[in-house]
């Protein structure tokens, strides 16, 4: 489970980026994360994961703040971030083995889980090449193969379906199905809202900084009295905010 509490967050004094944002994403859950550009979503994913500062509140994953314990939240963290493009030089399966040994991944848990990723993603056949040789859809799959490693409750994606291919964007959602049946959260942004509205449980608006909607679709619609798609109705709830 993840608790933001009140968080705020500036880059220049007295411009609040994030503004006393508030949200639970409970156990078993899916949740869209969609606003427009500039509206805040990557700050509030940065600071979920440690790696922005929170000036005021706390986030809790698992009931561990990231501001106080930010070791033992991290534990229960697998981040896709915005961009793959990292660790260039090293070959895919030399990332893998990385990600396997921050996390202390068994060697006979790692060997297995990095056939049955990589076959199920089709890369097999590129973790002897350097990450610095694969299209964005290639590396976007090596980081989503290595956050999975270590099994995380907590599974937060930013943007993950930008570049993948189409069995891939497939392969994607069934295994973001299948975590969260689990009894995982799975929080992820998209701007791709028919992908938002045909998988996540809830979703959570965000626009100026702050989470205008946050709910089932259903209840969107019958807040806007409105039958409309999740595209539609966005667009409605982000002109009239």
């Amino acid at each position: 489970m993840i608790e933001i509490k009140n968080i705020s967050k500036s880059y220049i004094k007295g411009n609040k980026i994030i503004d006393n944002m508030n949200l639970e994403i409970n156990n078993g859950e899916i949740l869209g994360f969609i606003g427009p550009n500039g509206a805040g979503k990557t700050t509030v994913i940065k600071m979920m994961t440690g790696i922005l500062e929170i000036d005021d509140g706390d986030i809790l994953i698992d009931g561990k703040s990231i501001k106080n314990s930010p070791y033992e939240a991290k534990k229960n963290i697998g981040l896709v971030p915005d961009s793959p493009d990292m660790f260039l030089n090293l070959k895919g399966i030399e990332y893998l083995n990385f990600m396997a040994d921050i996390y202390k991944v068994g060697q006979g848990e790692r060997v297995k889980k990095i056939r049955e990723l990589s076959k199920k993603f089709d890369m097999e056949e590129a973790l002897n090449e350097k990450i610095e040789s694969y299209s964005h859809g290639m590396r976007q799959k090596i980081v989503i193969i290595g956050v999975l490693l270590h099994s995380p409750k907590n599974w937060i994606l930013d943007e993950p379906i930008t570049g993948l291919d189409p069995k891939a964007i497939y392969d994607l959602k069934v295994m973001m199905k299948e975590y969260a049946k689990k009894g995982n959260v799975v929080f992820f942004s998209t701007h791709i809202l028919d992908v938002a509205e045909n998988l996540c449980d809830r979703v959570a608006i965000i626009n100026k900084g702050k989470i205008v909607f946050i709910g089932k679709i259903d209840e969107l619609r019958k807040k806007m009295k409105d039958n409309n798609s999740l595209e539609k109705l966005f667009m409605e709830i982000i002109e009239n905010d």
